[in-house]
C-alpha cells in the first residue's frame, strides 16, 4: 500500500521580538500647499494591499502649513483606503524644507512606531525618505517596481532595478525597522477612490521654531509655471530611439505625437546623443509612464527602457529587428523601417481624425 504524499509545510518566520511595537503601515501624503502629487494615491492603493495582507491598518502622513486643507486631505486619504490620518500642521512645514520634515516625521516614526514606511520617488519624497532613514538608522530601498510581503513572514520585499537596469533585485531590511520603500510616480495603478470611506485623524502638534531651520523660502514657483514635458501623465507617448539613425529623423516622432496629441518621448540613447531633452527620457533612468498609448520606434526593448513603459495598456513596437526584445512584451508589433512607417502612420490617423471631425 502507497504511503500518503505528505503536503510540505509552510513555516512562518518568528517575528523578532524587539519589533513586536512597530505596527502597521504608513504612507507619508506628499502635498504642496494642499495639493496632492498623485504618486501618494498610488502608495495608498498599494499599501492596502499589503496591510490587509498583515491584518494591520494602513495609515496617511499628512505634514502641511496651517490651514484647512490639512484636514480636507486627509478625508481624500481615507477615500483611497486609509484608516488613520496622522496630521502634523505647522507654519514650518507650509514649503518643504528638508530640516523640518524630517524632524517632523522622525519624531511621529519615534512616538507610534510603523512597521512600513512608502514614499513617493519624486524629488521630495527621494530627498526626505533617504534623511529620516538615515536619522533612525533603518533601510530604504528607492524607486522600486514592485512591493511584497515576504512569504511566511513580515518583511517588505523591495523589487527594483539595479545594475544599470540590467537585472532586478528584491531587498529586504530584517534587522531594522520601520521598514522604507520608495516608489516611482505611475509604477503602482491608482486605485478608485471609495467616498463613502471614513477614518480618524490624529492631530500631532510640532514645535519647532523658524529661527532654527537654515534655509529659507525665498519664493514658490508653482510646476504649472513651468513649460516642461509631464510624461507620466500622459494619456498618448510616442517615443523614438536610436534606430532612427540620426536626429533630422526624430522629427517624424514629433509629427505623429503632434497629430495625436500625445507626448513625445526618448530612450536613453537619443537623450545621451541629445536628440531630446533628459525630461523626455523614459526608462529606469529617466520616466515612469502609464499611458493607455505607446508607439516605440526605433527602440530595441531593453530591460532599462521596459522598466519605465511596460504597464502601458497598449504598447505598438515599430522595429526592423524581428528579434528585438520589445516585441516581447509589446501588444502589437509591426517589422519595418521606422522611416517609412511614422509618416505612413501619420498621414493615416491624420486623414482618419479629420473624416471624425467632419462627421461631427
Amino acid at each position: 500500500m502507497e504511503e500518503p504524499v505528505k503536503k510540505p509545510v509552510k513555516k512562518t518566520r518568528e517575528l523578532d521580538p524587539r519589533f513586536v511595537d512597530y505596527k502597521h503601515i504608513w504612507v507619508v501624503i506628499e502635498n504642496e500647499r494642499g495639493v496632492v502629487h498623485p504618486v501618494s494615491w498610488e502608495l495608498l492603493g498599494e499599501g492596502r494591499k499589503l496591510a490587509d495582507q498583515l491584518g494591520v491598518q494602513l495609515c496617511a502622513v499628512v505634514m502641511t502649513g496651517l490651514g484647512a486643507h490639512g484636514a480636507a486631505i486627509c478625508s481624500e486619504a481615507f477615500h483611497f483606503g486609509a484608516d488613520v490620518c496622522y496630521l502634523t500642521q505647522s507654519e514650518v512645514l507650509q514649503d518643504y524644507r528638508n530640516q523640518p520634515y524630517t524632524k517632523a516625521l522622525t519624531d511621529l516614526v519615534n512616538t507610534w512606531k510603523p512597521e512600513m514606511i512608502l514614499l513617493g520617488a519624486s524629488t521630495l519624497g527621494r530627498d526626505l525618505g533617504g534623511s529620516v532613514a538615515t536619522t533612525l538608522g533603518t533601510g530604504l530601498t528607492a524607486d522600486c517596481t514592485s512591493l511584497a510581503i515576504e512569504e511566511g513572514g513580515r518583511n517588505l520585499a523591495a523589487t527594483r532595478p539595479t545594475f544599470g537596469g540590467s537585472l532586478l533585485c528584491t531587498i529586504m531590511t530584517q534587522r531594522h525597522r520601520p521598514q522604507m520603500a520608495t516608489v516611482r510616480p505611475r509604477v503602482m495603478a491608482m486605485p478608485e477612490p471609495d467616498r463613502s470611506r471614513s477614518g480618524q485623524i490624529i492631530e500631532v502638534p510640532f514645535n519647532m521654531i523658524e529661527s532654527s531651520i537654515l534655509t529659507k523660502v525665498l519664493e514658490f514657483i508653482p510646476d504649472d509655471c513651468r513649460d516642461k514635458p509631464n510624461l507620466p501623465f500622459a494619456d498618448i507617448i510616442v517615443s523614438g530611439g536610436r534606430g532612427l539613425k540620426k536626429p533630422e529623423n526624430f522629427q517624424l516622432v514629433w509629427n505623429l505625437a503632434k497629430v495625436l496629441g500625445a507626448e513625445v518621448g526618448g530612450s536613453r540613447p537619443v537623450v545621451q546623443a541629445g536628440w531630446v531633452e533628459p525630461e523626455r527620457q523614459v526608462g529606469q533612468s529617466g520616466k515612469t509612464v502609464r499611458p493607455k498609448l505607446y508607439i516605440a520606434a526605433g527602440i530595441s526593448g531593453a530591460i532599462q527602457h521596459r522598466v519605465g513603459m511596460g504597464d502601458s495598456d497598449v504598447i505598438i513596437a515599430i522595429n526592423s529587428d524581428p528579434a528585438a526584445p520589445i516585441f516581447d512584451f509589446a501588444h502589437f508589433g509591426i517589422v519595418g523601417n521606422a522611416m517609412v512607417l511614422l509618416p505612413a502612420l501619420t498621414t493615416a490617423f491624420s486623414t482618419h481624425l479629420a473624416q471624425r471631425r467632419k462627421a461631427g
